[in-house]
Order: structure tokens, then C-alpha cells, then sequence
């Protein structure tokens, strides 16, 4: 049982992988404890965080964390973040001539962000539990106090309607990044529609240069301070031009870092905005070829999004039973993804038993299958009170776990392996409580540890597969700006109630949610690749789009990538001999 600490350095490439880990440090900060007296908890926080001082000798704890946008797309944040302000050192060389000064009036702030200045400079509000009682922002301002802070945090309940207000992932950010952390392209602009990072070739010509030289300069700063490096977690965009830069810097991380964990998470929003059919067809094609290059270069490649098929005719979002999100908001889409991602990214960052990153890959990604499908149930529909055999024997018809990678759930129970997470249900039974002498109302209620419970649960739908499992009891802490979209018929930690709360009541702010993931690697991804090989080799793309390949990749290189793609499709079309079948038996089939 060992507590060694292997980092992990994170990357966000685009915009929309930046508004899912926005969410998720987010939730990782909520769950921060500052209070030597608190004992550790389950999830060792130092895998992803650094500590380091400001100029003024200041602890602080920031993301390990390189996260790269468009110009525009940071409004009100600052590019080299407030804890380190060159300007507050009193040794800095200044300028004694005669000074211009052009003042441009910057973005407005929402309301929670108003608040978090209000926080760095001191002005503590009676409402300021806006941020986690157990953990303070960290604070550039040298008068404000963390027990003053802490004192005041839980007075008053203040949530945030944001949903009209976001326009950015920075105008939901509740941490302080390290000056290190962002890296803005300015050869492409985020909003208006010219200089749009748009096409695969764009992305993959821009890693030269100034960009390469900073985030190799980012990379080897946050690499050279970790003692037992074990990889990377890099979330991009996966249906714009980021896809061909992710292509581009996940080659890199494997060139450099070979022997280290590459777990790359595909990201797509369901909608954007003013979508037109030519904007749909590069981002069918960004995606088929961001998925063959990424899948290649990482350690395994995992499709994220709500949205119903990454195809130019995708059915309807995903569903939740109990979550009430808007699918056209990034703001909540992301939310819901990120809740996801902590679960899913679970098993490398645990205190005890952890699993290191190539470990959980290896086991997915057998006989070259590099891409994983993620599924969740978000929240894990469980009564208060209840426990976990109750909560599985309800969903004993079909799995409480929605496709959070465009895959449906295979119905014959075919799985080369998976790996199943739940996570956050602290304070409920894992077993049953039968009274001696009772006869239990399932097999589950007679077993006597919840890892058997929950493994004899996924095992009577998946029979044979190889199944990787861990529990943690610790929830996802909910704390504002998280968008609260959860139905009524759930309780402040996100269980189930048995009664709804009376018409016109306000039911109570969900504070936390338990999580149910699986990561699996099965025949269902065979569908989801042969569509996109499909949609993209159903067209002249000379013809239709010449634009697309202006700038890469080369027609023999696009026709290469089809072709692996249609390969890598075969890797998962079920043989029960556990033997490939021919290209003239596939060729038959098409």
C-alpha cells in the first residue's frame, strides 16, 4: 500500500477542453483541505497540483497544468495569472521617463467573479461562502486572513445564475493558475470569423516555431520538478483545428517521454454556434483524423461528448434521469463531462492503491485497441439512506450508465475490458442489513463487500470480460459556479429522496453527487469508428472541400489515415477465435 506520489502534468488544447477542465480543477479545488488537523483524504491531490511561493514568499497551490487557447479567448483573465505579479516586487527595475498611457476598458465581470476580487483584496463579503469552507482561494492579498475566511464562509448560502453570463471557460474559474499555465496562439483568433483555427492541417502546421519553443519551455518546467513523473492527461478539442495540433504535441509527449502514460480525452461539444454544412464537414473530418493520430500516439484515446454521434446527422443528445442541463450550453455540457472525468480519471490519483496511468491503459488496450469508451451515470441514482445493493438491484434491467463517447451499450455482453469506478457515496451502506435469519431479496444483498457487490452486478451483464473496479467513498463536491441543473427529487448530497419536495418548495442546493464510470473496450466501438470512416470516405474531398487540405495533410496522408482508421475499426469487429479476419471476410461484410 504505497502513498509515493506520481505526478501528472495535464494539457488542455482548445476551447471547449478548456471549459471541461475548468470544471474539473473546479471540482478538484472544492475538495482541497488546508487544515493540518484534517486527515488525508482518499484522492492525493499533490498528483495533479504543485505547490510554489510568490514573489512576496506566499505558499500557493496551483494546477500542474499548460492550457492552450485562441486570442480572445481569455476576456478578463490575464494572461500570466495575479499570484506572481512582477509588479508587487518591490526590486523590479522601473521606468523613471515620460509615459502615454492608452487605457481600454476591459470586459465586464460576472458576479462571481466580481466576488473573487472582492476576496483577493481583502473586502470579505458575510456571503463569501462561495468558496469551499475547507478551502480558501488562495489569496494574492497579504491582509486577508484564511481563518477570517474560514469563519465566514458558511453563513450564507449565495449561488450563481451564470448560464447567461458565460462566455468563456475563464468566467468560471475559481483558482489561480501558475504564470506558466497559458498559452494563447495569436495566429488565430476565438471569436469573429476570420483567422479561424478550422481545419486538421492548420493545427499540425502551428506546432513549430514560438509555440513549439513555449510549450517546450512549459513542459520541461513543470516535467523537471517531479520526482516520480507517471505521465500525462491531455484534454483537446476534438472537432476543430486543435485536433491536428493535439495530434502533433501527443507525438511529441511519446517521442520525449516514451515509457510515461499518454491518456488523451477527445472533446466535442454538442452544438456550436453558427454551424453551417461546410463548418459540419471539417469537423467530421477533424474528428476522423485528430482520432486515427491521437489513438496512435497516446497511451489510449477516449472520445468524451454528449452529443448523439460526432457524424454531420447526430441523434439526440444525451439524457440524464436526473440532471436537467440546456445541451446547447458549453457551460453545462462541459459541467457534466467534467463530473465524469473525475471519476474516470480516479484509479492514477488515489492515495493508496493507486494504479499507474499505463497500467489502467494496458489493460484496455489489448491487441492494438487504443480507443476506450467512456459511459456514466451522473449522478448514480441511489436513495439516501439506502445502500448499494438496493440502488443495483433497481437497475437490474439495464445499467444505470448513459454512452458518454457516442457508443451504445452493447446488448450481448461482448467486452475485452473494463475498468468501472464509483465514486461518492459516502455515508451510505456498500452491503445489505438484513437482520439474521432473513432471506435476501437478491444475490447482491447476501455478498459481503461492496467491490463484490458492484463486480457481481456488472459481471451478470458482462459475463466473461476482464473487469477492473475501485471504490471511493469521497463525492464530488459541488461548489459555486457549478450549475445547478440536478432534478428536485434529489437531497443536498445527491442521492435520491423518497419524496420530492412539495409544489412550489425550493428543493435544497446539491452540494455533491456520487459517480458511476466505466472505461471499456469492446465490440461497440466498431459501429462508432466504421461511421466515421464512412462520412468521411463517402465524398470527393477535392471536390467538395479543396480548402481542407491547403495546409496539410497531404492527399496520400489523408488516404493513409482513412485507411488506418478502417483498420482500426477491424480491431474490434468480435471474433470469438480471437483470430482478425481477412480483408476479403470484411471486404464481404461491407
Amino acid at each position: 500500500m504505497s502513498s509515493i506520489c506520481r505526478e501528472v502534468v495535464t494539457l488542455q488544447l482548445g476551447h471547449y477542453s478548456n471549459f471541461v477542465g475548468t470544471h474539473w480543477w473546479n471540482l478538484q479545488d472544492a475538495s482541497l483541505s488546508y487544515d493540518p488537523e484534517t486527515p488525508p483524504g482518499e484522492i492525493q491531490s499533490d498528483v495533479v497540483f504543485r505547490e510554489g511561493q510568490t514573489l512576496g514568499g506566499h505558499v500557493t497551490y496551483t494546477p500542474r497544468l499548460i492550457a492552450m487557447d485562441l486570442k480572445g479567448s481569455l476576456r478578463t483573465l490575464r494572461q500570466e495569472g495575479s499570484l506572481y505579479d512582477a509588479s508587487k516586487d518591490p526590486s523590479a527595475v522601473t521606468w523613471e521617463g515620460s509615459l502615454m498611457m492608452h487605457k481600454e476598458s476591459p470586459p465586464a465581470k460576472n458576479s462571481f467573479l466580481e466576488d473573487l476580487d472582492k476576496l483577493d483584496k481583502g473586502e470579505i463579503l458575510a456571503e463569501a461562502d462561495f468558496l469551499s469552507s475547507s478551502q480558501p482561494r488562495c489569496s494574492v492579498a497579504d491582509s486577508v486572513s484564511v481563518d477570517t475566511v474560514n469563519s465566514r464562509l458558511d453563513r450564507v448560502q449565495k449561488g450563481y445564475r451564470l448560464e447567461g453570463s458565460v462566455k468563456v471557460w475563464s468566467d468560471f474559474l475559481r483558482i489561480h493558475l501558475h504564470p506558466r499555465t497559458i498559452s494563447v496562439i495569436h495566429q488565430y483568433n476565438h471569436d469573429g470569423e476570420a483567422h479561424r483555427l478550422e481545419a486538421f492541417g492548420q493545427g499540425e502546421a502551428l506546432l513549430q516555431g514560438s509555440v513549439l519553443e513555449d510549450l517546450e519551455d512549459k513542459l520541461h518546467f513543470f516535467v523537471e520538478e517531479c520526482d516520480y513523473l507517471q505521465g500525462f492527461q491531455v484534454l483537446c478539442d476534438l472537432a476543430d483545428g486543435f485536433a491536428g495540433l493535439g495530434s502533433k504535441v501527443t507525438e511529441m509527449l511519446q517521442d520525449c517521454y516514451g515509457g510515461r502514460g499518454i491518456l488523451t480525452w477527445g472533446l466535442a461539444p454538442v452544438s456550436h454556434p453558427n454551424s453551417t454544412p461546410m463548418k459540419d464537414l471539417y469537423r467530421l473530418l477533424n474528428c476522423t483524423l485528430g482520432t486515427v493520430n491521437m489513438a496512435s500516439h497516446s497511451s489510449f484515446f477516449c472520445p468524451l461528448t454528449l452529443r448523439g454521434g460526432l457524424g454531420r446527422r447526430p441523434s439526440s443528445p444525451v439524457a440524464f434521469p436526473h440532471l436537467n442541463y440546456d445541451p446547447s450550453l458549453w457551460y453545462h455540457s462541459s459541467s457534466v463531462l467534467a463530473l465524469a472525468l473525475d471519476a474516470l480519471t480516479v484509479p492514477y490519483r488515489l492515495r493508496n492503491n493507486s494504479v499507474p496511468m499505463w497500467q489502467v491503459a494496458d489493460a484496455l488496450t489489448m491487441s492494438g485497441r487504443k480507443v476506450v469508451a467512456a459511459y456514466g451515470a451522473v449522478p448514480f441514482p441511489m436513495m439516501h439512506g439506502g445502500s448499494l445493493p438496493d440502488a443495483l438491484s433497481a437497475c437490474a434491467d439495464s445499467l444505470p450508465w448513459k454512452p458518454l463517447s457516442t457508443c451504445s451499450e452493447p446488448g450481448d455482453g461482448r467486452c475485452y475490458g473494463q475498468w468501472a469506478t464509483l465514486k461518492g457515496f459516502e455515508g451510505q451502506r456498500l452491503i445489505s442489513s438484513l437482520a439474521p435469519g432473513t432471506q435476501p431479496p437478491t444475490p447482491l444483498h447476501s455478498l459481503y463487500s461492496g467491490e463484490d457487490v458492484l463486480a457481481s452486478y456488472i459481471r451478470s451483464f458482462y459475463p466473461t470480460a476482464p473487469l477492473a473496479l475501485q471504490l471511493v467513498s469521497t463525492p464530488s463536491k459541488l461548489t459555486p459556479p457549478f450549475p445547478q441543473m440536478f432534478s428536485q427529487s434529489l437531497c443536498a448530497q445527491g442521492f435520491l429522496e423518497s419524496q420530492s419536495p412539495p409544489p412550489g418548495s425550493l428543493a435544497p442546493a446539491v452540494s455533491s453527487v456520487p459517480v458511476m464510470t466505466s472505461l471499456q473496450s469492446g465490440p461497440a466501438l466498431d459501429p462508432w469508428l466504421s461511421e466515421l470512416h464512412r462520412g468521411a470516405s463517402s465524398f470527393d474531398i477535392r471536390r467538395v472541400a479543396p480548402s481542407f487540405l491547403s495546409q496539410g495533410p497531404e492527399m496520400a496522408d489523408y488516404q493513409e489515415a482513412l485507411e488506418q482508421l478502417r483498420l482500426l475499426a477491424r480491431c474490434y469487429r468480435d471474433d470469438s477465435s480471437g483470430v482478425m479476419r481477412s480483408s476479403s471476410e470484411e471486404d464481404d461484410d461491407d
